[in-house]
């Protein structure tokens, strides 16, 4: 019988160290002793388990032991029928959500503020995107969720979608009315595909927004890695209902997914999954307690807004996750890349991000008073530091409007194409990606119209020290645009 007291991976794993198995199989620094240098650095307990597929150990391709109970306990404990480990980022649970709902010329409904890894599974599957405005707040400069009315009137207008795709929680914390959405778009016979990249840890506390399981989407990929614990790269992608097969979800899943996959990130997911099940309530309103008394400092720090649940007055069944702490600095006289660059190289701080106005603080289950409070101290003494100094006036983002497709970004992505000054790029069709990472949203998409307002955008992001990515010259200077 498993329980959530049981770690099988993690307990395999150890099994095998313990019986001092001579290895004559992969991976070739057997155990650490090929790589001296790297083992005494990490642990040899961390070399011991980087190891390979085996029967004791279980097949990611075809679970059918340990792996296999390890996804059914994080089924159990994150309300879903089903969950896949992943070890390929949350990323590779986007794409296979997409490919498994979407084929070639299916149209799919997603929010224009949706991540990257979106937009390459739409260019993967040739699914066509019909794009839903996000709300805008102006004053912090960000895209919020989307509204009933926004996703009725586009699916009204393209009623032969065959999915709706949502953000919960956006980067900055803002959940849509999920369930509303599901209803809605279940009425309407479309699935409902979650990017839950910022949500791990919504099931865990009423506090939170609601999680997709607990809505009733039919797919939710979860970065177990950013706010519930496992390392950095291993995720869960979870199935709820009957629209979609364990086993087709499992076959996309393998057309991406390494053969060859970290034990130690399984692991940790593993071990992850029991604490956030034993302990995550009490681990999350910990976190929740620190974030709003972090909130109610910044607010008292002059020049300094930390978004609150204020900023929900507006939009009727929005949510915000309160562990998020996006702190607007424009009042300073410095943007918010200026803003990051001071914390971390006068006081070693090191945010979540930062854009044109804002700084993202994310608070977690391994935070304490004396973290939070050196993020504090840090924004007070800059903030101090600032005062009295010619500030300057920040200039409004512009609120841009979807640029005009005019090939499906598949093709776009696979047609001929050239470079082309990418200031004087007005007229053409991008043949690539192009963004500011994080959040990783992008500003244009392959095969969609550059416009004026956009070569502006991107040139005003560029000069302001945001890390513009996603295009072949780095500089900018010119963009691939179809020939």
């Amino acid at each position: 019988m498993l329980s959530q007291e049981n770690t099988p991976i993690f307990d395999a794993l150890k099994n095998y160290m313990n019986e001092n198995t001579i290895s004559f199989h992969v991976p070739g620094h057997k155990h650490g002793k090929g790589t001296p240098e790297f083992t005494e650095f990490i642990g040899k307990n961390a070399m011991n388990i980087d190891l390979t597929i085996m029967p004791d150990l279980d097949s990611i391709m075809n679970p059918t032991g340990v792996i296999k109970d390890a996804e059914t306990l994080a089924a159990e404990a994150f309300g879903a029928d089903r969950a896949f480990f992943l070890v390929n980022g949350t990323s590779s649970g986007i794409q296979a959500m997409i490919m498994a709902a979407c084929r070639e010329g299916d149209k799919i409904l997603i929010p224009r503020n949706a991540h990257k890894s979106a937009i390459s599974s739409i260019i993967l599957s040739g699914a066509e995107p019909v794009y839903i405005r996000p709300e805008i707040n102006e004053e912090f400069g960000i895209a919020m969720g989307i509204t009933l009315n926004e996703a009725s009137g586009a699916i009204r207008k393209n009623p032969e979608a065959r999915a709706l795709f949502i953000i919960n929680t956006t980067y900055y914390g803002i959940a849509s009315p999920l369930p509303e959405l599901v209803q809605l778009a279940h009425d309407n016979n479309m699935a409902v595909l979650v990017d839950e990249a910022h949500g791990a840890h919504l099931k865990f506390h009423e506090s939170l927004p609601v999680s997709a399981m607990e809505a009733g989407a039919d797919l939710a990929a979860s970065s177990t890695h950013k706010l519930a614990g496992s390392l950095t790269q291993s995720s869960m992608l979870f199935l709820k209902g009957e629209r979609f097969s364990p086993g087709y979800i499992k076959s996309i899943l393998n057309l991406s997914q390494t053969t060859s996959p970290s034990y130690i990130l399984l692991a940790s997911l593993d071990v992850a999954r029991k604490n956030m099940a034993q302990k995550g309530h009490n681990l999350v309103s910990k976190a929740i307690n620190l974030a709003q008394w972090a909130r109610y400092k910044i607010n008292a720090i002059e020049g300094l807004h930390c978004m609150g649940s204020e900023v929900l007055e507006l939009n009727h069944g929005f949510g915000l996750d309160p562990t998020k702490l996006c702190i607007n600095v424009k009042e300073l006289g410095i943007t918010g890349f200026a803003a990051s660059k001071i914390l971390r190289g006068k006081f070693h701080i090191q945010v979540e991000l930062s854009d044109f106005y804002n700084l993202l603080a994310v608070v977690s289950i391994g935070d304490n008073k004396s973290s939070v409070s050196a993020l504090v101290n840090a924004l007070s003494n800059m903030a101090c530091d600032l005062k009295g100094k010619n500030k300057i006036k920040l200039p409004p983002i512009p609120d841009l409007p979807i640029p005009e497709l005019a090939l499906l970004p598949k093709e776009a992505f696979y047609s001929e194409k050239r470079p082309h000054p990418f200031k004087e790029s007005y007229g053409r069709i991008s043949g690539e990606m192009i963004m500011a990472y994080p959040p990783g949203i992008p500003i244009i998409c392959p095969g969609e119209i550059i416009t004026h307002d956009i070569i502006d955008e991107v040139l005003l992001l560029k000069e302001a020290g945001s890390l513009i990515q996603g295009m072949e010259d780095r500089e900018l200077n010119y963009v691939n645009v179809i020939k």
